[in-house]
């Protein structure tokens, strides 16, 4: 399959939304039960991917995972314990 032919600006714009979206590690523990949150973090780097014509069931895992948060199929685990 061919690239998909972005508008000027589109990857670097998606890239920067994505670093603006992702969890950080300073704030994973505040936000990880954040089902939004984790969503749109995932759903941001589906689409980071398809615009720098990454593989294509990268997008879809990403996308799958957005939706059982979304869904409330998918809940943080918690933090193991040693």
């Amino acid at each position: 399959m061919q690239p998909a032919e972005w508008p000027e600006g589109t990857r670097k714009l998606t890239q920067e939304l994505h670093d603006l979206i992702k969890i950080s590690d300073r704030d994973w523990h505040r936000l990880k039960t954040k089902s939004d949150r984790r969503a749109a973090e995932l759903l941001m780097a589906a689409l980071a991917q398809l615009t720098a014509n990454g593989r294509r069931d990268d997008v879809a895992n990403l996308t799958e995972q957005a939706l059982g948060w979304i869904r409330g199929e998918l809940k943080d685990p918690g933090c193991p314990h040693r």
